[in-house]
């Protein structure tokens, strides 16, 4: 979203960025807030709704994971007719909007000839649906870990309604793309936007080789669940059990720790942290593994590759643009721990040298956010549209 709305400001084709708090790079109030509430653009041009935030902000401190949905919803919903009530008082021709925040105002869109722009972040309700199902049979232990399995009925109702009144729809990955349901991917300009990469700078001075005794330090980063994939990392490692391997998981818990290392004891755990602190843990290992059942296009894959780390990831993960085998690292099937300590086990014997880890930089840098941006603000105007 930051590199969509700074892309068409410097286009001069931004009318106005609404959210709930943000504050232009001219705020008197910028230097008090977090600067992931900072934006470079001029402040006049954000609308802010701040209220239906504190009030979500608050339930993350204080309530219960069904209240936190609530308030999350509520706030969307506000926004949403907020930018509906607006609309006719803007000379617009697209309104870009994301999942959960467009139905309201894609219908006033429609009824003023403005092109609904709809960016969907993650697979399919359908495809989340059916495959989270499935993990809750396969690993029932788990499934109070998978959270979002349910959605009340209204808001799938919804999800579909925003669908059908969009114009163009834009998805991070492929795996994204083919869970839209037919009917939309036969009638709606659809298109692949791959996110950007983070920069990294930073000097690489681990070794080119490492001894045979030394351990191939693993890490996983993400939610700690089995959306993620993270009961077949625990299964993969213990497949190899005998081998120099180290597991490290750096991300927020949804049960008590305790409830990990009764399934999985010997790794090592790192809270959530900033950005910064999350490359500097990246650059403290040699690959990362994230065997995802569900996402969108997880942005970590290239933060790692960034890093000079191979990874080892599914398609379902959202990025298997980024392998190139053996390199960049491997692509393995959903739900197959096997797999996963196979190509483990290809980097025990394999060493990754620094030319490798030059090349993972180099694949990731390919991905810029302002080609991202770009395809978006160019889709509605172009011939597929």
């Amino acid at each position: 979203m930051r590199a969509l709305i700074e892309e068409l400001f410097k286009a001069e084709k931004l009318e106005n960025f609404f959210t709930t708090i943000g504050f232009g790079y001219d705020a008197i109030t910028r230097k008090c807030v977090k600067n992931r509430r900072g934006y470079n653009i001029p402040d006049n041009l954000i609308k802010k709704q701040v209220l239906r935030e504190i009030i979500r902000l608050s339930s993350f401190t204080c309530g219960s994971y069904s209240k936190k949905k609530i308030a999350v919803d509520k706030a969307y919903r506000s926004l949403d007719e907020r930018v509906a009530k607006n609309l006719r008082k803007l000379n617009v021709k697209v309104l870009h909007t994301y999942e959960d925040c467009a139905n309201l105002s894609f219908r006033e869109a429609k009824q003023l000839g403005i092109h609904c722009s709809y960016e969907l972040p993650i697979a399919h309700w359908t495809t989340a649906r059916r495959l989270l199902a499935e993990e809750a049979e396969r690993y029932p232990d788990w499934e109070i870990t998978l959270e979002n399995n349910e959605e009340p009925e209204g808001k799938l109702i919804q999800k579909n309604e925003e669908l059908e009144l969009a114009d163009s729809i834009n998805c991070p990955s492929r795996f994204v793309l083919e869970s839209l349901p037919n009917q939309i991917r036969q009638n709606k300009s659809c298109q692949v936007s791959p996110f950007g990469s983070p920069f990294i700078s930073f000097k690489d001075n681990r070794n080119n080789t490492r001894s045979k005794e030394e351990k191939l330090k693993i890490l996983f980063v993400g939610s700690m669940t089995q959306r993620k994939g993270l009961a077949d990392v625990f299964e993969a490692l213990k497949l190899l059990k005998d081998e120099p391997v180290s597991l490290s998981i750096l991300g927020q818990p949804s049960m008590p720790l305790e409830f990990y290392r009764k399934k999985f004891s010997n790794f090592t755990y790192f809270s959530p942290r900033s950005n910064l602190e999350v490359q500097k843990v990246m650059q403290s290992h040699d690959i990362l593994v994230l065997p995802s059942i569900i996402e969108g296009r997880a942005l970590v894959q290239q933060e790692a590759l960034a890093c000079g780390l191979p990874i080892i990831v599914t398609r379902n993960a959202g990025a298997e643009d980024l392998i190139e085998e053996g390199i960049t690292g491997f692509l393995v099937p959903i739900r197959n721990p096997h797999k996963i300590a196979q190509k483990i086990y290809y980097f025990i014997e394999n060493f990754i040298t620094q030319e490798i880890r030059n090349y993972c930089q180099k694949k990731s840098a390919s991905y810029k956010w302002e080609t991202y941006a770009k395809k978006i603000i160019d889709f509605p105007f172009s011939n597929k549209a």
